[in-house]
């Protein structure tokens, strides 16, 4: 329950523990750290780390099924449109799928809010959309559909790329400023009758560019991409986007989750260094884990990264219950 907590008050902006109390590590995690921490242990697992990292090459394969699935839900709905086939009708944020209703969790909010009452056809959408995603695990919907996501991943490569020669480096924002966006983009749909979100929201502005063409909404989307090339790494996605969020309330009790053994970790860091929300696998760090087997908290993405960049297989999608995903 301590961890459950935990991760839910990360999600809100809190940062990780740096240490935990005595009592809060099961007696199989002290025992492992423990041993891990042993003078010979040390030197066989900075031997081992060194081993693997020469020899580990990343497979890209859950990358290439997560880019795949994004293009391909997106196109559904620019062909749909074109070719008039009705087989999903609207964008993202709102729809009809071979005519049953699908709606954002976040939109369907502003929208009750704006006109300050609650439509049966919303109610159906947000349901059917809300149980989709809890399946297929929470904040999936960030890393797995949304257009923005994709565009801001290659925003961050080439990030990445100049910050390497030192042309630019990150200024991270606080974590919590999504919960205050949240709360403040509530207000406003409830003060003013109008969905101000959706007309910042790139997730919105993208998903409708593409069915319907391009607007001048775009230049605000090209600003957030220059922002998160040049200065903040990431800006929309782990700072500012409350739909992650709203996600991440179904990731609490999602049943597929990102899974850590810590038995198998050499805590060389590799998964951190490319992970999209980080402070979700602080326990990925020597000393952290509270136990030896861990379910990775509600904010995680599901995008596979950190399994991929893990040479030691310690990270893995898991059903909770059945075992690995894949």
């Amino acid at each position: 329950m301590n961890h459950f907590l935990d991760t839910v008050r990360q999600m809100f902006g809190g940062e990780p523990k740096l240490k935990l109390a005595p009592e809060d590590y099961s007696d199989a995690a002290k025992a492992m750290h423990a041993a891990k921490n042993e003078p010979e242990q040390r030197k066989a697992r900075v031997a081992a780390i060194r081993e693997e990292l020469a020899h580990h090459t990343e497979s890209y394969r859950w990358r290439k099924w997560r880019w795949t699935s994004i293009i391909v839900i997106n196109l559904l709905f620019v062909v749909s449109y074109h070719l008039d086939v009705q087989l999903v009708e609207g964008a993202l944020t709102a729809s009809r799928f071979v005519g049953f209703h699908m709606a954002d969790l976040n939109a369907a909010l502003q929208v009750v809010l704006a006109q300050k009452q609650i439509l049966i056809n919303l109610v159906i959408g947000v349901v059917t959309v809300a149980i989709l995603w809890w399946l297929v695990g929470g904040r999936t919907f960030c890393s797995w559909a949304c257009p923005y996501h994709l565009v801001a991943e290659l925003a961050e490569k080439l990030h990445l790329t100049l910050a390497a020669r030192r042309i630019v480096e990150d200024h991270p924002l606080h974590r919590g400023t999504r919960s205050v966006l949240y709360v403040v983009f509530v207000v406003l749909a409830l003060v003013t009758g109008y969905t101000v979100f959706e007309t910042v929201s790139p997730v919105g502005i993208l998903s409708r560019a593409l069915i319907y063409g391009a607007g001048i909404a775009l230049v605000w989307v090209a600003v957030l991409l220059l922002i998160e090339i040049f200065y903040v790494r990431r800006l929309w996605c782990r700072y500012l986007c409350p739909i992650g969020l709203t996600y991440g309330f179904l990731g609490t009790t999602s049943p597929i989750t990102v899974h850590y053994q810590l038995d198998n970790c050499l805590h060389e860091g590799e998964c951190r260094k490319v992970c999209l929300v980080p402070h979700v696998i602080e326990i990925t760090k020597k000393n952290r884990a509270h136990d030896v087997k861990v379910d990775i908290g509600a904010d995680c993405t599901r995008c596979g990264m950190c399994i991929e960049a893990c040479p030691t297989g310690a990270l893995s999608f898991r059903i909770k219950g059945l075992g690995d995903l894949l």
